[in-house]
């Protein structure tokens, strides 16, 4: 299934205008709490029971949504209620898996202003894909019916910066980052050097895991019927933006 590049987006070309609104929200909570961005009903609080995405475009319409509140400030917090809470004790239905990197800045049920049970969230570092990271995904999609997984990396990734100075010097790692170094090493991009290759590494490694994920057999099926759509992602630490990753 191909999908709309579109439902994340491209880069922006406006930092200095987030640094300014990220400064005036500061300043207004400085100024006096209970002050917000929006005090509009909308914006204080999301609608009692939203509707589930059930299709991969659904999916990816819902994240993208949530992640231009997140960096524009608009937060909802969505399904945190005593009524979800209540509720998500008799079942979970999620909508999206999201494969991320265990760095503290990248924490995708704020990154896409999600909340509880909305996502099946698998972390690891460069997010490499080992049994337990390709048990827990396999779980979501076959047991729980999710129809999208998203392989998110982002922007100054330690892991892949560490694979890539390993690669370029030869040195000694500690065996269990060595493990993680010899997984993203076949993305290592040889066109570049210094900053540059580990940035073009960061997306490499993304379509590394992504295709991986895609030969899986299972995976592939579901894919292949159109049940499941597996899509490459990339979170800017600068802009706090999600854009696909082709």
């Amino acid at each position: 299934m191909i999908l709309d590049d579109t439902l994340f987006g491209a880069a922006e070309a406006a930092p200095a205008r987030r640094l300014l609104l990220r400064a005036a929200v500061t300043g207004a909570a400085v100024a006096g709490a209970g002050l917000t961005l929006d005090v509009s009903p909308a914006a204080a609080a999301p609608p009692a029971a939203r509707p589930r995405p059930t299709t991969a475009r659904q999916a990816l319409r819902e994240l993208a949504a949530g992640n231009r509140r997140w960096r524009t400030y608009r937060e909802q917090h969505p399904d945190e209620t005593p009524a979800v809470r209540q509720a998500l004790t008799s079942g979970q239905h999620p909508f999206a898996i999201v494969l991320g990197c265990i760095d503290s800045r990248v924490p995708p049920e704020l990154v896409f202003d999600q909340g509880l049970g909305d996502l099946i969230t698998v972390r690891s570092a460069g997010e490499v894909l080992d049994e337990a990271v390709l048990g827990s995904i396999a779980y979501g999609v076959l047991e729980l019916g999710i129809p999208l997984i998203v392989v998110l990396g982002h922007q100054s990734c330690g892991a892949v910066r560490a694979a890539v100075e390993a690669d370029e010097s030869g040195g000694p790692l500690p065996a269990h980052i060595r493990y993680l170094a010899d997984q993203i090493a076949p993305a290592i991009d040889r066109g570049t050097g210094g900053d540059a290759r580990v940035d073009a590494t960061i997306d490499a490694n993304i379509r590394l895991v992504r295709s991986r994920l895609a030969a899986d057999k299972d995976l592939a099926e579901r894919e292949a019927d159109g049940r499941l759509s597996i899509v490459g992602a990339r979170y800017e630490l600068t802009s706090q933006l999600v854009h696909r990753v082709a």
